[in-house]
C-alpha cells in the first residue's frame, strides 16, 4: 500500500505505513552526512512534542485553529511526548536549509497521526495539514531551535546527574584515602607531601565546579524566540500568540522560559550555545588532566609511579604477556579531544550565520548532542569502572615521600632556606636520606623533634614548626 503526496517540486510515492510525508522523503535522500537521524536524539522528539504542543493551545486560544483539530494535533504530540513513533524521524542531523526538513518530518508525523485520531486516512491535508495546521504561526526559525534548546536543557539535567555521580565517586575516595601519606609533585618533582585522600577530594571540587558552569548555562537556555516566526517579526501570528505559546511550553514542561524581549536579534543569535559549548570544553579539558594524573599516579607497577592501583579491565596486549593498560582513562581523554574539537566547530558555526539567520544551527545542533551524550558515556563508565574500584598503595607512597628530598622544605623554619638547599644538595649527591643526614650525621635536630615535624599529621596539615 502507498499514497501519493505533493509539494512545491512535485508528487512522490511513499508507503502508507510511515507517518512522515514528502518534504520529509526529499531532506532524506538529499542528506546522507553523519548517519545519524533524529530518531536517535529522544530528547529532540520529545522537546519538539511539547512546543508544537504550545503552539498548538496557543492558536486554539487565539482563534487560528478550530479546535477539533487543534486538539488532534495535542493528542498526536502526546503520542511524541510519550516516546513513540521514534522511528519516523529520519532526516539527518546536520542538512542544509536550517532545519527545515527536521521542523517539517515532525510537522508531518504529527499531521498524519492527528488524521489517524480523526478518523482520516494519511495524507488527507486538506483536512489537517502540515504547514497551515501543525506549522500554524510558527517557522522553522523559532519552533527547531525552541525545541533544540529544551532538548539541550533535558539533556544537561541528566549531564549534571552524572557529573554528580562521579564527583561523589571521587569524593568517597577522598574519604577512604584520608589516611594515606604521599608525596606531592609540581613540574614532575618532589615538592612536599600531602595524603592521597586530599588529592582525590581536589578533582571532586573541581568536578562540582563544573556542575555549577553547566546549571549556569542551561539557565541561559530558558530565552526562546517561540512566535518569532521567519526573521523575528512575528509575521502571521495573530496578536498574543507569542506569549501564550512560551506561558504553555513553561507550563507543560516545568521549566520557566523567557520569551526574548527582542525577537529579531533572538532570531539570529547563538550566544547561548557558544557559551554552553566552552562549558563543555572546560568540563572536557579538566577530565582530561584528571585522568592524565589517574594514569601518571597509576604508571608502572614496578617502573612507575604505582601510588594507585586502577581496576583491570583487559588484558593489554597482543604481544606483551601479563600487561594491563589503563582503558578506561584513555577513552575518556579520547572523548575529551572530541568535545574539545567540536567546540572549534561551535564557534566556526556560530560565527558564520548572515543577516536574520544562522542557518548552521543543525551542525551546532549536533556537535553539542554529540559533546553531551559522548562524555556523558565516558564518565558513566569512568565512574563505575575505574573511581570506585581504585586502590591505593599506602606503603609504597610512604616509602615515597620519606625518601624524598622534597621533605626537607619541613625544616626550613628550623635551619632555614640556605641550611636546607645544603643539606638537600648533600643528600642527592650522597644517595643519602635527608633524615639520616639532618639527625644522625650532623644532629642539627632531635630525633624527637624530628618525629614532631614528620608526624602524619604534620605532613598533611602542616604546622608553623620553630627550633
Amino acid at each position: 500500500m502507498s499514497r501519493m503526496e505533493k509539494d512545491l517540486l512535485g508528487e512522490r510515492e511513499l508507503p502508507d505505513n510511515v507517518y512522515y510525508g514528502v518534504q520529509t522523503l526529499r531532506g532524506k535522500e538529499n542528506f546522507h552526512i553523519t548517519g545519524r537521524t533524529v530518531s536517535r536524539e529522544l530528547a529532540l522528539i520529545k522537546a519538539f512534542g511539547y512546543v508544537k504542543k504550545a503552539a498548538a493551545k496557543a492558536n486554539m486560544d487565539c482563534g487560528a485553529l478550530e479546535k477539533n483539530i487543534a486538539g488532534a494535533i495535542m493528542a498526536a504530540c502526546d503520542k511524541l511526548i510519550a516516546g513513540r513513533y521514534a522511528n519516523q524521524f529520519v532526516t539527518d542531523l546536520i542538512q542544509g536549509g536550517a532545519g527545515t526538513s527536521i521542523n517539517m518530518n515532525f510537522n508531518e508525523v504529527i499531521a498524519n497521526l492527528a488524521l489517524e485520531i480523526l478518523g482520516r486516512p494519511k495524507g488527507d491535508y486538506a483536512t489537517l495539514s502540515p504547514n497551515d495546521h501543525v506549522n500554524c504561526s510558527q517557522s522553522t526559525n523559532d519552533a527547531y531551535p525552541t525545541s533544540f534548546r529544551l532538548a539541550l536543557i533535558m539533556r544537561l539535567t541528566e549531564f549534571s546527574r552524572t557529573l554528580g555521580a562521579l564527583q561523589k565517586a571521587f569524593a568517597d575516595k577522598g574519604e577512604e584515602f584520608s589516611g594515606v601519606l604521599k608525596m606531592g609533585r609540581t613540574h614532575l618533582q618532589d615538592a612536599v607531601p600531602m595524603s592521597l585522600g586530599s588529592e582525590f577530594k581536589g578533582f571532586s571540587t573541581t568536578i562540582g565546579e563544573e556542575i555549577e558552569r553547566v546549571m549556569e548555562s542551561r539557565g541561559l537556555l530558558r530565552e526562546i524566540n517561540l512566535g518569532a516566526t521567519a526573521i523575528g517579526t512575528r509575521v502571521n501570528t495573530p496578536p498574543g500568540y507569542p506569549e501564550l505559546a512560551a506561558a504553555y511550553l513553561s507550563e507543560m514542561t516545568g521549566v520557566d522560559f523567557v520569551l526574548s524581549k527582542d525577537l529579531i536579534e533572538a532570531t539570529s543569535d547563538t550566544g547561548a550555545y557558544v557559551q554552553l559549548s566552552g562549558v563543555l570544553k572546560r568540563t572536557a579539558v579538566k577530565m582530561t588532566k584528571i585522568c592524565n594524573d589517574l594514569r601518571m599516579l597509576a604508571s608502572g607497577p614496578r617502573c612507575g609511579l604505582n601510588e594507585i592501583s586502577l581496576p583491570q579491565m583487559q588484558p593489554g596486549s597482543s604481544i606483551m604477556p601479563g600487561k594491563v593498560n589503563p582503558v578506561i582513562p584513555e577513552v575518556v581523554n579520547q572523548t575529551c579531544f572530541l568535545v574539545i574539537g567540536l567546540d572549534t566547530t561551535v564557534t566556526l558555526a556560530a560565527s558564520a550565520g548572515q543577516l536574520q539567520l544562522n542557518v548552521m544551527e543543525p551542525v551546532i545542533a549536533f556537535s553539542l548532542f554529540t559533546a553531551i551524550s559522548t562524555m556523558q558515556n565516558a564518565f558513566r563508565a569512568l565512574t563505575e569502572h575505574c573511581i570506585k574500584g581504585i586502590a591505593a598503595n599506602p606503603e609504597h607512597t610512604e616509602a615515597y615521600v620519606m625518601n624524598s628530598v622534597g621533605i626537607v622544605t619541613q625544616l626550613s623554619p628550623i635551619l632555614g632556606y640556605k641550611k636546607c638547599a645544603e643539606i638537600a644538595r648533600e643528600a642527592f649527591d650522597r644517595n643519602k636520606s635527608v633524615h639520616d643526614i639532618v639527625v644522625l650525621e650532623r644532629k642539627l635536630v632531635t630525633q624527637e623533634k624530628w618525629e614532631e615535624v614528620f608526624s602524619f599529621e604534620n605532613l598533611i596539615h602542616p604546622r608553623y614548626i620553630k627550633k
